[in-house]
């Protein structure tokens, strides 16, 4: 198994004039800093967006740069770098700059406030810090608390005077490849894990979790030099980095897209002759109500080199995927299940040969294995719901500097996923609910996905989050936040309910707020924040305002 670092060397070798990344930002503006240079630019236009492009001989030349500069400065093999970087074309070499001399990269979340980078530097033992203009604020907040014993790189114009200039500094070091060796089972990354509350974890993997995520989405997903994959969620978390991994081992093309919308990503697919696209569940919602609404249409694009769209990060709702598939009746379709222990999606997938059971989360992914367990870990019968855990190649080494959590998570080999799952007679996995989200009304279990994934066949519904509310007499009852489409402004609780009576009636929903659904950068539902805003307490005030 190659490292990612040989592959990028392997594709500069070979294609070194061919396009590796494309940055489009619809939403660049003239005052906006720019971040990366000496590379072709195209100038935003009235028809045309922000664009920028590098080649791969030229990804991999400021990826030693990078390296040679750290290693100048003393970085070793044990030592952390982080990156503070909006999605843009030098995110990626900044990355594989850090893995050329050996040290550890840990990406860090763009939405972090001061405290929340502060504590993941600490947490991580970052010894180098790389950040980009949208975050002197934050930075300058806690300077004086981390910039002892520190390296801080600036990468944009003007830099403050307690930080180093990025640019200048790399265009001074040698382009040449450092060369340095390491093996697939040293470190390579610290990811922190994108809890909806609390302070995250820091997730450590080494190289073969990185290769084997390039490895995986190739198996699944088929890319070939000729496709062009669109890259719309962070960098840093390993959804969106681990997704484009297939298009590292298969040197294609990638595209960064700055800024969503129904609009930017089918723009963007038309323009760049994207054929593979992942989305996440409201990005994809989104572009079927401008369609159904008209403020879309389909043949203003050219989408028929679309051959695939897939979607993970969150449950899916299958009726969504139906309303896809009918929209897009070429499009081959997965989901993709998994988690920043896992390194990112597809240790669970659907597969685009198994369509027919969307719903599902899928198989185990390409070197992985799956069980369900129940609370004594003995593996359940199919059918029965339980814990799934997984196991390969992909796995975390362990919770950095945790090792009480580990040990909780990390258990014979397995991964504890905290999702509660069934197995159906086929073979493939159901997911039902998150283990702490299961509501328990009554001593019946209830699991709040269920109920989602069918509020989510109402054609008024766009968004929808059920979570449990304190009940003196049954302990927890079902509430469902119900956000609604704009045309369906006029939709009451009576609709809402006459519609569950298809339930089952334990699992219809007690109460019904409509309201904002929240969702964190990968989608995934805060149901934290909405147990708290719509707790026992806010939960009266909002009938007595009704």
């Amino acid at each position: 198994m190659k490292t990612i670092v040989d592959m990028l060397r392997a594709n500069a070798a070979a294609k070194p004039n061919e396009v590796a990344l494309v940055e489009v930002n619809p939403e660049r503006h003239e005052n906006r800093h720019i971040t990366w240079r000496d590379y072709d630019l195209v100038e935003t236009t009235d028809e045309k967006p922000f664009r920028r492009e590098m080649s791969w001989a030229v990804f991999d030349e400021k990826a030693n740069r990078f390296a040679n500069l750290l290693l100048s400065r003393g970085v070793r093999r044990d030592d952390k770098v982080a990156i503070l970087l909006y999605n843009c074309i030098e995110w990626l070499p900044i990355y594989f700059g850090i893995l050329k001399t050996g040290a550890t990269v840990v990406p860090l979340n763009f939405r972090y406030s001061a405290d929340e980078i502060e504590y993941c530097i600490d947490k991580a033992d970052v010894n180098i810090l790389v950040f980009g203009p949208e975050f002197i604020g934050r930075v300058e907040d806690i300077v004086d608390r981390i910039a002892p014993g520190r390296l801080l790189f600036f990468a944009g114009d003007d830099c403050p005077t307690w930080a180093e200039p990025y640019y200048e500094l790399t265009a001074l070091c040698s382009s040449s490849d450092p060369n340095i060796s390491f093996d697939l089972t040293d470190d390579a990354a610290i990811y922190f894990s994108s809890g909806t509350t609390g302070f995250p974890k820091a997730i450590l993997h080494n190289h073969e979790s990185l290769s084997q995520a390039a490895e995986m989405e190739q198996v699944h997903h088929g890319q070939t030099a000729d496709d062009v994959f669109l890259c719309i969620p962070p960098l840093y978390h390993t959804g969106a980095c681990m997704h484009w991994m297939g298009s590292l081992l298969s040197g294609s093309r990638g595209v960064l897209l700055r800024g969503v919308s129904p609009k930017s990503i089918l723009q963007t697919v038309s323009d760049e002759h994207c054929t593979i696209v992942w989305l996440l569940v409201p990005w994809a919602q989104d572009i079927l109500v401008a369609l159904e609404e008209g403020r879309l249409t389909l043949s203003d694009y050219e989408l028929d080199q679309w051959r695939l769209m897939h979607i993970g990060a969150q449950p899916v709702p299958r009726s969504m995927v139906e309303r896809w598939l009918e929209v897009f009746p070429n499009h081959q379709y997965d989901t993709n299940y998994g988690l920043s222990e896992s390194m990112g999606p597809g240790c669970v997938h659907l597969g685009v040969e198994n369509v027919d059971h969307v719903g599902a989360i899928g198989v185990p992914g390409y070197r992985w294995e799956c069980k369900i367990v129940d609370e004594a870990r003995a593996e359940v019968e199919p059918g029965e719901v339980g814990e799934l855990c997984v196991r390969g190649p992909g796995l975390m080494d362990c919770y950095y500097k945790d090792k009480d959590a580990t040990d909780e998570t990390l258990i014979d080999g397995w991964l504890h996923t905290g999702d509660m799952a069934r197995q159906d007679e086929d073979g493939f996995y159901w997911l039902v609910d998150r283990k702490k989200d299961v509501i328990i009304m009554g001593g019946e279990n209830i699991y709040p996905v269920q109920i989602e994934d069918f509020l989510m066949g109402y054609p008024a519904i766009k968004d929808v989050a059920v979570i449990g509310l304190p009940d003196e007499r049954l302990g927890e009852v079902s509430c469902a936040v119900i956000e609604l489409k704009e045309e369906a402004a006029g939709v009451g609780e009576a609709e809402i309910e006459k519609y569950c009576l298809a339930l089952p009636r334990y699992k219809r929903p007690r109460k019904i707020i409509f309201a904002p659904v929240p969702r964190n950068p990968t989608g995934k539902i805060e149901k934290p924040r909405l147990r708290e805003q719509y707790g026992t307490k806010s939960l009266v005030d909002y009938e007595n305002r009704r």
